[in-house]
């Protein structure tokens, strides 16, 4: 559940985009009416679903402090990027900003993976996992290491699919894509580690 729970703008601003498209006419009428003129109409389908996103994401941070009083730092820089991106999507009513929007996020934490560890002599990967699993310290910095490389070539496709198709199958990317690899990263991780915990507890 935490997992769609983290995914719910994105799964929002989907949703709202499919929506928005499927009826044309009255998207294009809502967009004109909330966001200002001089909107076209092949617009207002991602212009509506960037705000559902903005939206949505506030209420994410609403629920977690209801909830527990406290919001994890990366939920906050997700609210700082996509009200920066968004809104400057919605401004001026050009979807380019929210495309940039995950390329952003991701070599944001590419950045402070390798920042950490370069500068600070500090693993975030183990400081999120070393109470789960214990790991010889060579793994920790592959893994660390691995995990900024995935981010900075996530940025990359990501704006590879926004610039060479479809603003569509960016939207249907942004979701389907982004989720799917991660989830091939993550096993594939989990398989890697499964080796040297056995070699650790022999």
């Amino acid at each position: 559940m935490k997992f769609l729970f983290d995914l719910l703008p994105v799964i929002l601003f989907f949703a709202a985009y499919k929506l928005a498209g499927a009826q044309p006419e009255a998207s294009h009428a809502f967009a004109a009416q909330w966001l200002g003129g001089g909107i076209d109409i092949s617009q207002a389908p991602i212009l509506i679903a960037t705000a559902v996103a903005i939206v949505a994401t506030f209420a994410q941070i609403a629920i977690v402090w209801g909830k527990h009083r406290k919001v994890d730092t990366m939920l906050w820089v997700s609210l700082a990027i996509i009200t920066v991106f968004g809104g400057a999507t919605l401004f001026f009513h050009n979807p380019t900003f929210i495309k940039w929007k995950p390329t952003a996020l991701y070599w944001l934490f590419g950045a402070v993976l390798i920042g950490s560890a370069v500068l600070f002599r500090r693993n975030l990967i183990r400081k999120m996992l070393e109470a789960q699993i214990q790991l010889p310290d060579d793994v920790w910095s592959r893994l660390n290491l691995a995990w900024a490389g995935f981010f900075v070539a996530m940025g990359l496709l990501n704006l590879y699919v926004a610039y060479s198709f479809s603003e569509e199958a960016w939207v249907n990317f942004k979701l389907f894509g982004g989720m799917g690899l991660m989830l091939a990263f993550v096993l594939g991780q989990g398989f890697y580690l499964s080796r040297h915990i056995e070699e650790e507890k022999n």
